[in-house]
């Protein structure tokens, strides 16, 4: 984690964080099939990105690269910590290429494979500043399909299923339903009474799978103008709650810089009756969940899934013996509101 100064006259004041509680969603009750979604006040929910985590190869944090992302390893070792879902990255339905040139079979080739006795491709991993890596962790295992992630992990986790599609291409609406189509086939037969959320960036793929099923909650996420696209539905959070509100989707989920920077949108996103969640590099450190709590954010989505959630578990149960939680003067939370967004840079 690296420091750098923060310019105070860019970043927000205390006085703008909303004067709402902190609500969390009851996940065991409210998420399953066919029950409406509900809200009550308990402690934050926590999310594990693509399991345990995602790895980030060019970080010098091992921590970021201990077991292979979206693998029923990486699912199962954060299912062991009090973890209420983990997202599970589904390419659209990649045997119509939808997302990659490749088949599933060949997708699921790349990497250590699944029968002992053939021997998997090399698996490469492009950054974000353009290298090519190779995609090496400490506890390597294959990628899985959402059906076997169904099968292979405690039914009590809720899956986050996130529609991963490319944002590069313009899709057709007949394109989007024949995926998700696809994938709600696999839910449906699979999920059981396995806790639910869709999630997706693609604001179409959003919209449809909120009009193709009533079962399980739709979450709209959004870089919240932290960077821009061509289509200006993901371009800010103004824009996500009037998607969300235009077709019943349930909730936000804003990179969380956009929310430390525009504090005010905790409070007119839940005036929208939406509940918001966030994602990030900064969901990692443990004071800045705690101020998203305090805030009034219902959930985060994070990498290092053993320090968020005994963290989590630390502030929520303040009348617990030995149970912590940060203790902050209001001129220390003006503070760290405007340092926590220059806080962790990889």
């Amino acid at each position: 984690m690296a420091l750098k100064a923060a310019h105070v006259s860019d970043v927000p004041t205390i006085d703008q964080i909303p004067d709402v509680p902190a609500v969390a969603l009851s996940t065991v009750s409210a998420l399953r099939k066919g029950t409406q979604w509900k809200r009550k006040s308990e402690r934050l929910v926590v999310v594990g990105h693509r399991g345990k985590g995602m790895n980030a190869l060019a970080s010098t944090d091992p921590r970021l690269q201990e077991v292979k992302e979206n693998s029923l390893r990486s699912f199962n070792d954060a299912a062991r910590f009090p973890v209420d879902f983990v997202e599970f990255d589904v390419q659209g339905k990649l045997s119509e290429k939808h997302v990659t040139s490749l088949t599933l079979d060949e997708f699921l080739s790349y990497g250590p494979p699944k029968d002992p006795l053939k021997k998997g491709k090399p698996l490469l991993r492009k950054t974000k500043d353009g290298r090519i890596l190779n995609w090496k962790v400490l506890a390597d295992a294959p990628f899985c399909t959402l059906q076997e992630a169904f099968q292979g992990v405690d039914p009590q986790v809720g899956f986050n299923v996130e529609l991963k599609f490319n944002d590069n291409v313009d899709y057709k609406d007949e394109e989007l339903i024949h995926a998700l189509e696809t994938i709600l086939k696999v839910v449906n037969d699979y999920a059981n009474e396995r806790p639910i959320i869709f999630s997706s960036f693609q604001p179409d793929a959003a919209k449809l799978i909120r009009k193709l099923q009533n079962d399980y909650p739709v979450f709209f996420l959004s870089n919240g103008g932290t960077e821009i696209y061509r289509d200006p539905r993901r371009n800010s959070l103004d824009e996500a709650i009037k998607l969300c509100l235009e077709n019943g989707l349930q909730a936000i989920v804003s990179e969380v810089k956009a929310i430390f920077r525009n504090p005010s949108a905790v409070a007119k996103i839940k005036e929208a009756n939406l509940v918001l969640f966030t994602y990030g590099q900064l969901n990692n450190v443990p004071e800045a969940v705690y101020m998203q709590h305090i805030m009034g954010v219902s959930g985060v989505i994070v990498d290092l899934v053993q320090e968020i959630t005994e963290a989590v578990s630390a502030f929520s149960r303040p009348d617990v013996e030995g149970a912590s939680r940060p203790k902050f003067s209001q001129a220390e939370l003006s503070f760290l509101l405007r340092l926590i967004p220059e806080l962790v840079q990889h």
